[in-house]
């Protein structure tokens, strides 16, 4: 993307208001997937026949996106609701979250990942602190030009930093959509695959409400939008960015990751040289 054109996005940017039906196509799951109470909720189905997924109408570069989900209850054994930003293509760039089911009275695994330029395998994974199908809990990717930033009800759970001046690729050049789905993983997500999904509990369903996008918002020609989702448009150079464009973690929010992270972290690909022949990524060293 050319530089004027870049410059342009980051001076227009935008919170976007949480209406499921002007944020978010449903994609796929023949109905499974329903949008309801005006917009405000939207809930995904899995049963044997097939699962279901929504993404949304806009791209995204750069942004604070928060989402409170509520995950599936009882024996979600075998499920996997993913919730990530991504772009296209065998290059693309990708912040993921995804919930990997367990049986009843176990808890769910919080997988993270990271992919620039088509390259992942920076898995990070978490026990939560607390039963994420009881009640709504908010899930939140702060992605700025310096860090992308994972939390958990604000908590951060994980920074992956721009390390470009160390040869490391970060995601910058590339919109992404958000997408979720809720799908059949049972070959590998509990257990390593040892524990199969019980249909008998089908069908399943995860919830989905509180989206909020404040972002820089791409539109299909390229054309940069503030608050896209009630169709305000701004002209360039009007706008202006967030706090969160140029946000860090401060002292404290340091040491609360770090306090997760020794505590609730589970697999942590920096710490698994038998994975990578020619050693870990160099960001683990960093």
């Amino acid at each position: 993307m050319a530089v004027s054109v870049l410059a342009i996005l980051l001076a227009s940017c935008a919170l976007a208001a949480a209406s499921f039906d002007k944020e978010f196509d449903v994609t796929w799951g023949d109905g499974r997937g329903k949008i309801l109470d005006n917009g405000q909720l939207l809930t995904l189905g899995l049963d044997k026949v097939s699962g279901s997924g929504f993404q949304s109408k806009h791209e995204y570069l750069y942004g604070k996106i928060d989402m409170q989900l509520k995950l599936v209850p009882g024996n979600s054994a075998g499920t996997v609701t993913a919730y990530y930003l991504s772009s296209q293509g065998p290059t693309h760039d990708e912040i993921d979250f995804e919930f990997l089911g367990n049986v009843t009275g176990e808890p769910y695994t919080l997988h993270t990942n990271v992919f620039t330029q088509g390259q992942g395998q920076r898995e990070q994974q978490f026990r939560l602190w607390f039963d994420p199908t009881n009640d709504f809990h908010t899930y939140s990717i702060l992605w700025n030009p310096k860090h992308i930033i994972f939390m958990v009800d604000d908590m951060p759970i994980r920074d992956f930093r721009n390390l470009e001046g160390k040869g490391i690729a970060f995601p910058k050049n590339q919109p992404m959509r958000l997408y979720s789905s809720l799908w059949n993983a049972d070959d590998w997500a509990t257990q390593g695959g040892r524990v199969k999904t019980d249909w008998s509990h089908a069908p399943f369903s995860a919830s989905y409400r509180g989206f909020k996008a404040d972002a820089c918002v791409v539109t299909a020609g390229g054309k940069p939008h503030c608050g896209a989702s009630v169709g305000t448009e701004v002209a360039p150079g009007t706008g202006a960015a967030g706090e969160w464009y140029n946000q860090e973690l401060d002292l404290t929010r340091q040491q609360r990751m770090r306090w997760v992270q020794s505590n609730y972290m589970i697999y942590n690909y920096c710490t698994d040289p038998k994975r990578f022949a020619q050693g870990v990524p160099a960001e683990c060293s960093m």
